[in-house]
């Protein structure tokens, strides 16, 4: 079993920035596809960024030019930096990881992943 565990989020205006940590105790982490997924209230679970096992990266178009992701091999932690935030980016963030090689047109898709973090709530007002 893998585990996930996601920090960082909080309230911010909007305009402001937010980083998120994931981080994951897994050995076999720098093999794993690993990204950041999001839910509004009321809205389905959405891809934001995510890795492949080869370091390609992919971002939905919502945060593009805003959102970042990296990641710290060596100590095993995801992170998501959120720029230039708005209202809409309000929403439970998760973090998710397959060990598993995922296609790059999948990456942003939920379906792929196997374990997921409990999230971290961000709100952003304005």
């Amino acid at each position: 079993q893998v585990q996930l565990v996601e920090s960082g989020g909080g309230s911010v205006q909007t305009g402001g920035s937010q980083r998120l940590s994931c981080r994951t105790s897994s050995p076999s982490y720098r093999s794993y596809c690993i990204g950041w997924f999001r839910q509004a209230p009321g809205k389905d679970l959405e891809g934001v960024a995510t890795i492949d096992n080869v370091g390609a990266i992919s971002y939905a178009d919502s945060v593009k030019g805003r959102f970042a992701i990296s990641q710290d091999r060596a100590k095993k932690t995801l992170y998501l930096q959120m720029n230039t935030l708005k209202p809409e980016d309000t929403a439970m963030y998760y973090c998710a990881a397959d060990p598993a090689p995922i296609e790059w047109r999948f990456l942003l898709r939920k379906d792929e992943y196997k374990y997921w973090g409990q999230g971290t709530q961000v709100t952003v007002s304005s």
